[in-house]
């Protein structure tokens, strides 16, 4: 998984992520650890960090304009944590994650209709 921070700005999809981070784990023998119940833990723990980064700063601007580079670079790195994470749990569950989040996009619209007004 030897890449440089941003190569491209392709999109990514998440079987490429879950392939990628199946075969980092391989290579480094933790596949074996990788269990729901250990990767959902793992997820919470990244959220709890992710957290911390918004713990004492109040309500922040979309965009995060007052933001260092460094800050922002942070949050890119804990943000992505949670998201390996979450994509290998899914994998470990035999779910489909980009078809389950495009189901429940689906369920919410009939759940939360438009109200036009």
């Amino acid at each position: 998984m030897e890449c440089s921070r941003r190569s491209s700005s392709r999109d990514v999809s998440l079987k490429e992520l879950s392939r990628r981070l199946a075969e980092f784990a391989e290579d480094r023998g933790w596949a074996q650890y990788h269990s729901p119940r250990n990767l959902l833990l793992a997820l919470v723990g990244e959220v709890g960090e992710l957290s911390e980064i918004f713990q004492w700063k109040g309500e922040v601007e979309k965009g995060l304009p007052n933001w260092s580079s460094e800050e922002k670079e942070h949050l890119e790195e804990e943000v992505s944590d949670v998201l390996l994470y979450l994509v290998q749990l899914a994998d470990v569950c035999g779910l489909d994650l980009g078809q389950a989040a495009l189901s429940k996009i689906l369920k919410n619209a009939k759940k939360y209709p438009l109200n036009n007004n």
